[in-house]
Protein backbone atom coordinates (compact mmCIF):
# COMPACT_ATOMS: atom_id res chain seq x y z
CA UNK A 1 0.00 0.00 0.00
CA UNK A 2 2.83 2.38 0.87
CA UNK A 3 4.61 1.59 -2.42
CA UNK A 4 1.45 2.38 -4.42
CA UNK A 5 0.97 5.67 -2.59
CA UNK A 6 4.57 6.64 -3.29
CA UNK A 7 4.16 5.78 -6.97
CA UNK A 8 1.02 7.91 -7.23
CA UNK A 9 2.81 10.85 -5.65
CA UNK A 10 5.72 10.46 -8.07
CA UNK A 11 3.36 10.39 -11.06
CA UNK A 12 1.15 13.21 -9.83
CA UNK A 13 3.96 15.78 -9.76
CA UNK A 14 5.09 15.32 -13.40
CA UNK A 15 1.49 15.32 -14.61
CA UNK A 16 0.72 18.54 -12.73
CA UNK A 17 3.90 20.18 -14.03
CA UNK A 18 2.98 19.16 -17.57
CA UNK A 19 -0.42 20.80 -17.24
CA UNK A 20 1.10 23.98 -15.80
CA UNK A 21 3.70 24.07 -18.58
CA UNK A 22 1.04 23.67 -21.23
CA UNK A 23 -1.13 26.43 -19.79
CA UNK A 24 1.74 28.89 -19.32
CA UNK A 25 3.09 28.16 -22.80
CA UNK A 26 -0.29 28.67 -24.42
CA UNK A 27 -1.05 31.86 -22.49
CA UNK A 28 2.05 33.49 -23.93
CA UNK A 29 1.15 32.60 -27.49
CA UNK A 30 -2.36 33.92 -27.90
CA UNK A 31 -5.53 35.15 -26.29
CA UNK A 32 -8.64 33.01 -25.93
CA UNK A 33 -10.87 32.97 -29.00
CA UNK A 34 -14.36 31.49 -28.84
CA UNK A 35 -14.26 30.37 -32.48
CA UNK A 36 -10.95 28.56 -32.03
CA UNK A 37 -12.16 27.15 -28.69
CA UNK A 38 -15.18 25.61 -30.41
CA UNK A 39 -13.02 24.38 -33.27
CA UNK A 40 -10.74 22.56 -30.85
CA UNK A 41 -13.74 21.27 -28.89
CA UNK A 42 -15.40 19.79 -31.97
CA UNK A 43 -12.29 18.12 -33.39
CA UNK A 44 -12.27 15.06 -31.06
CA UNK A 45 -16.00 14.64 -31.64
CA UNK A 46 -15.68 14.50 -35.42
CA UNK A 47 -13.27 11.57 -35.65
CA UNK A 48 -14.54 8.11 -34.72
CA UNK A 49 -11.01 7.00 -33.83
CA UNK A 50 -10.66 9.81 -31.28
CA UNK A 51 -14.15 9.13 -29.93
CA UNK A 52 -13.55 5.41 -29.43
CA UNK A 53 -10.19 5.91 -27.74
CA UNK A 54 -11.29 8.65 -25.36
CA UNK A 55 -14.45 6.84 -24.38
CA UNK A 56 -12.34 3.69 -24.04
CA UNK A 57 -9.94 5.37 -21.62
CA UNK A 58 -12.89 6.38 -19.44
CA UNK A 59 -14.44 2.90 -19.53
CA UNK A 60 -11.11 1.21 -18.79
CA UNK A 61 -10.45 3.63 -15.91
CA UNK A 62 -13.88 2.78 -14.48
CA UNK A 63 -13.09 -0.94 -14.75
CA UNK A 64 -9.78 -0.47 -12.94
CA UNK A 65 -11.48 1.60 -10.21
CA UNK A 66 -9.66 3.36 -7.41
CA UNK A 67 -7.24 6.12 -8.35
CA UNK A 68 -7.31 5.05 -12.00
CA UNK A 69 -10.66 6.81 -12.41
CA UNK A 70 -8.99 10.21 -12.16
CA UNK A 71 -5.35 9.35 -12.85
CA UNK A 72 -5.78 7.89 -16.35
CA UNK A 73 -7.99 10.71 -17.74
CA UNK A 74 -5.70 13.34 -16.21
CA UNK A 75 -2.64 11.64 -17.72
CA UNK A 76 -4.29 11.38 -21.13
CA UNK A 77 -5.30 15.04 -21.23
CA UNK A 78 -1.95 16.38 -20.00
CA UNK A 79 0.20 14.29 -22.37
CA UNK A 80 -2.24 14.90 -25.24
CA UNK A 81 -1.80 18.64 -24.69
CA UNK A 82 1.98 18.27 -25.05
CA UNK A 83 1.42 16.26 -28.21
CA UNK A 84 -0.89 18.99 -29.50
CA UNK A 85 1.76 21.65 -28.96
CA UNK A 86 4.36 19.45 -30.68
CA UNK A 87 2.06 18.93 -33.64
CA UNK A 88 1.16 22.61 -33.93
CA UNK A 89 4.76 23.81 -33.60
CA UNK A 90 6.15 20.95 -35.75
CA UNK A 91 8.71 20.04 -33.10
CA UNK A 92 8.53 16.41 -34.20
CA UNK A 93 7.64 14.66 -37.42
CA UNK A 94 5.56 11.53 -36.79
CA UNK A 95 4.52 10.01 -40.13
CA UNK A 96 2.82 7.02 -38.50
CA UNK A 97 0.64 9.02 -36.06
CA UNK A 98 -2.64 8.01 -37.71
CA UNK A 99 -1.64 4.33 -37.64
CA UNK A 100 -0.86 4.56 -33.93
CA UNK A 101 -4.20 6.29 -33.33
CA UNK A 102 -6.01 3.42 -35.06
CA UNK A 103 -3.92 0.99 -33.02
CA UNK A 104 -5.02 2.74 -29.83
CA UNK A 105 -8.67 1.97 -30.72
CA UNK A 106 -7.84 -1.72 -30.95
CA UNK A 107 -5.70 -1.74 -27.81
CA UNK A 108 -8.24 -0.05 -25.56
CA UNK A 109 -11.06 -2.16 -27.01
CA UNK A 110 -9.08 -5.30 -26.16
CA UNK A 111 -8.23 -4.01 -22.67
CA UNK A 112 -11.91 -3.37 -21.99
CA UNK A 113 -13.31 -6.57 -23.51
CA UNK A 114 -10.71 -8.78 -21.82
CA UNK A 115 -10.80 -6.73 -18.60
CA UNK A 116 -6.99 -6.63 -18.58
CA UNK A 117 -5.32 -5.05 -15.57
CA UNK A 118 -1.71 -4.00 -15.12
CA UNK A 119 0.00 -2.18 -12.31
CA UNK A 120 -0.49 1.57 -12.08
CA UNK A 121 2.77 2.50 -13.80
CA UNK A 122 2.07 0.38 -16.89
CA UNK A 123 -1.51 1.64 -17.09
CA UNK A 124 -0.30 5.23 -17.07
CA UNK A 125 2.42 4.52 -19.65
CA UNK A 126 -0.08 2.91 -22.04
CA UNK A 127 -2.43 5.87 -21.76
CA UNK A 128 0.36 8.44 -22.05
CA UNK A 129 1.88 6.74 -25.12
CA UNK A 130 -1.30 6.86 -27.17
CA UNK A 131 -2.38 10.24 -25.78
CA UNK A 132 0.67 11.93 -27.28
CA UNK A 133 -0.22 10.82 -30.81
CA UNK A 134 -3.85 11.84 -30.43
CA UNK A 135 -2.67 15.26 -29.31
CA UNK A 136 -0.17 15.40 -32.17
CA UNK A 137 -2.99 14.79 -34.65
CA UNK A 138 -5.07 17.55 -33.02
CA UNK A 139 -2.14 19.96 -33.22
CA UNK A 140 -1.57 19.22 -36.90
CA UNK A 141 -5.16 20.26 -37.66
CA UNK A 142 -4.86 23.75 -36.19
CA UNK A 143 -4.58 26.58 -38.69
CA UNK A 144 -1.69 29.03 -38.53
CA UNK A 145 -4.05 31.92 -37.75
CA UNK A 146 -5.86 30.13 -34.92
CA UNK A 147 -5.29 30.76 -31.23
CA UNK A 148 -3.27 27.85 -29.86
CA UNK A 149 -4.49 28.28 -26.28
CA UNK A 150 -8.14 28.41 -27.36
CA UNK A 151 -7.82 25.40 -29.64
CA UNK A 152 -5.89 23.43 -27.01
CA UNK A 153 -8.37 24.23 -24.25
CA UNK A 154 -11.18 23.23 -26.58
CA UNK A 155 -9.94 19.73 -27.26
CA UNK A 156 -8.85 19.32 -23.63
CA UNK A 157 -12.40 20.03 -22.40
CA UNK A 158 -13.93 17.77 -25.05
CA UNK A 159 -11.53 14.99 -24.11
CA UNK A 160 -12.32 15.26 -20.40
CA UNK A 161 -16.04 15.15 -21.19
CA UNK A 162 -15.55 12.03 -23.32
CA UNK A 163 -13.56 10.38 -20.52
CA UNK A 164 -16.37 11.26 -18.12
CA UNK A 165 -18.92 9.83 -20.54
CA UNK A 166 -16.93 6.60 -20.72
CA UNK A 167 -16.85 6.35 -16.92
CA UNK A 168 -20.59 7.05 -16.78
CA UNK A 169 -21.33 4.39 -19.42
CA UNK A 170 -19.34 1.80 -17.47
CA UNK A 171 -21.18 2.66 -14.25
CA UNK A 172 -24.60 2.54 -15.94
CA UNK A 173 -23.83 -0.82 -17.52
CA UNK A 174 -22.80 -2.16 -14.10
CA UNK A 175 -25.97 -0.80 -12.48
CA UNK A 176 -28.15 -2.25 -15.25
CA UNK A 177 -26.42 -5.63 -14.99
CA UNK A 178 -26.84 -5.66 -11.21
CA UNK A 179 -30.53 -4.75 -11.57
CA UNK A 180 -31.25 -7.51 -14.09
CA UNK A 181 -29.35 -10.12 -12.06
CA UNK A 182 -31.20 -9.10 -8.90
CA UNK A 183 -34.53 -9.19 -10.75
CA UNK A 184 -33.74 -12.63 -12.17
CA UNK A 185 -32.82 -13.95 -8.71
CA UNK A 186 -36.03 -12.61 -7.21
CA UNK A 187 -38.04 -14.17 -10.05
CA UNK A 188 -36.31 -17.52 -9.53
CA UNK A 189 -37.00 -17.35 -5.78
CA UNK A 190 -40.68 -16.56 -6.46
CA UNK A 191 -40.98 -19.55 -8.83
CA UNK A 192 -39.29 -21.85 -6.32
CA UNK A 193 -41.57 -20.62 -3.54
CA UNK A 194 -44.62 -21.21 -5.74
CA UNK A 195 -43.45 -24.75 -6.49
CA UNK A 196 -42.92 -25.46 -2.79
CA UNK A 197 -46.38 -24.08 -1.98
CA UNK A 198 -47.97 -26.24 -4.69
CA UNK A 199 -46.18 -29.34 -3.42
CA UNK A 200 -47.27 -28.59 0.16
CA UNK A 201 -50.90 -28.24 -0.94
CA UNK A 202 -50.65 -31.47 -2.88
CA UNK A 203 -49.28 -33.35 0.14
CA UNK A 204 -51.99 -31.95 2.40
CA UNK A 205 -54.71 -32.87 -0.13
CA UNK A 206 -53.29 -36.39 -0.44
CA UNK A 207 -53.29 -36.83 3.33
CA UNK A 208 -56.88 -35.57 3.59
CA UNK A 209 -58.03 -37.91 0.81
CA UNK A 210 -56.24 -40.83 2.47
CA UNK A 211 -57.97 -40.09 5.78
CA UNK A 212 -61.39 -39.95 4.12
CA UNK A 213 -60.84 -43.31 2.42
CA UNK A 214 -59.74 -44.88 5.70
CA UNK A 215 -62.85 -43.52 7.45
CA UNK A 216 -65.09 -44.87 4.66
CA UNK A 217 -63.69 -48.42 4.90
CA UNK A 218 -63.94 -48.29 8.71
CA UNK A 219 -67.60 -47.37 8.49
CA UNK A 220 -68.28 -50.18 6.03
CA UNK A 221 -66.61 -52.73 8.29
CA UNK A 222 -68.60 -51.55 11.31
CA UNK A 223 -71.83 -52.03 9.37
Amino acid sequence: MFAKTTLIKRLLLPVTLCLLAVVSFCVRLADISLIDLMSGFSHPLEGWDHLITMLGVGIWAAQLRGKAIWLLPLTFVSVMSLGGISGAASYLVVPSAEILILLSCLVFSALIMRKIRFNTKINVLIVAFFAFFHGYAHGQEISTSASLISYTLGFMVATLLLHGAGILVARLVLIAFTFFVSHALHAAEAVELAKQTTISHSVVSYQVDKTDVSDFFAQQINK
